[in-house]
């Protein structure tokens, strides 16, 4: 089966890329092979064989026709394909789609990948036929990997070769319990074949150092569907509501301050569930499921595009669940310079809360 997807998803790409009329794209076909980490105890007995798989690249070179591209040193973006077999029935296999972008170090030797996207899992926990699979509630899982190689690209005509490590990430965001979520590290070697006729030149403009603006004030409502833990207590909705003030340094950077109000079901339900269960855990079942944090966060832009990433203390904190401690990461799009929307993911550590999805403005 990996076979005729690889073949597919080739093709598909392929006649994708032929109706550009600007051919500087360049795909890359790695093979990998390594452990899955072991990050959580939840899901040592799932460690017992080595992943392996291959990533395939489609990438669109960039020269400085836009700032960000000479901001970034003239990165590539694209769309991969990921598959890997953790050799271990109880885990199946996963197929993934990704966007990624590749940024470039050490004169263009070395390239750090970033890709997020959506893989497919053939064999997700079931109570009857697969309770050993904790780490995966669902067949759609949310993955994200990260990849560094050394690469010499056109090394004989238009091919090339690259090696290195990368690390492969697979979550449904708590969407459906369980979620242990599972890491792979791995070493991966590959050959890259540019589509190029001829490399264009690239641009080098002389760019403002400073972007001057005032303090800004942003305000986000998220929401998604989340699950406790402790199995059949459904998936609910959840809502948070943000406010923060914000202040860019540069075309790169932005600091974030302010707080969040969670509105949490799911906690409600596992708070009257404990309540009655588990009456050793000390858990009354009148707790308020509802949560208030304050945080500090850092935007990197990447033209209309901003990465997020926030650290959160919860100031209000009448139900101990996973600590006072929360992380949020994810991708932000400023649909204009006022309004954006966002894609998060709110964590405890490695423990995952849930993907939120949200819309705010910045005035």
């Amino acid at each position: 089966m990996s076979r005729i997807v690889f073949f597919l998803f080739l093709i598909t790409a392929s006649f994708v890329f032929s109706q550009e009329k600007n051919k500087d794209f360049f795909v890359d076909a790695n093979y990998f092979y390594g452990t899955i980490l072991r990050h959580n105890k939840d899901i040592s007995h799932l460690v017992n064989n080595h992943p392996d798989g291959f990533i395939v690249g489609f990438n669109r070179k960039t020269y400085g026709t836009k700032r960000w591209h000479q901001e970034f040193n003239y990165p590539d973006w694209g769309f991969s394909f990921v598959h890997q077999n953790a050799h271990y029935d109880v885990l199946g296999e996963n197929y993934g789609l990704y966007g990624h972008f590749n940024f470039y170090f050490l004169k263009r030797n070395l390239f750090f990948r970033i890709g997020q996207g959506i893989a497919y899992n053939t064999n997700p926990f079931d109570l009857e036929t697969n309770f050993k699979n904790n780490a995966y509630g669902s067949r759609l899982l949310s993955s994200t990997y990260l990849m560094l190689n050394y690469n010499k690209q056109n090394i004989f005509k238009n091919f090339g070769l690259q090696a290195g490590i990368a690390l492969v990430h697979y979550s449904n965001g708590n969407f459906k319990a369980p979620n242990s979520s599972t890491n792979a590290f791995t070493l991966n070697v590959g050959v890259q074949y540019s589509v190029s006729e001829k490399p264009s030149e690239y641009i080098s403009d002389s760019l403002p150092k400073k972007i001057s603006e005032a303090i800004k004030y942003n305000f986000v409502l998220r929401g998604g569907l989340n699950e406790s833990d402790y199995l059949n207590l459904g998936k609910h909705p959840f809502f948070v509501v943000s406010a923060f003030a914000d202040k860019r340094l540069s075309y790169k950077s932005t600091l974030q301050l302010g707080a969040d109000f969670f509105y949490l079901p799911f906690l409600k339900k596992e708070i009257e569930y404990l309540s009655v269960a588990f009456p050793s855990f000390g858990v009354k079942g009148d707790e308020d499921f509802k949560r208030v944090g304050i945080f500090a966060g850092h935007e990197l832009r990447i033209s209309n595009l901003a990465v997020v990433s926030q650290v959160g203390y919860y100031v209000y904190y009448p139900y101990d669940f996973e600590g006072r401690t929360y992380f949020r990461v994810g991708l932000k799009y400023y649909i204009t310079d006022k309004f954006f929307s966002a894609i998060t993911l709110k964590s405890h550590g490695a423990k995952v809360e849930g993907v939120e999805f949200g819309v705010g403005i910045r005035i």
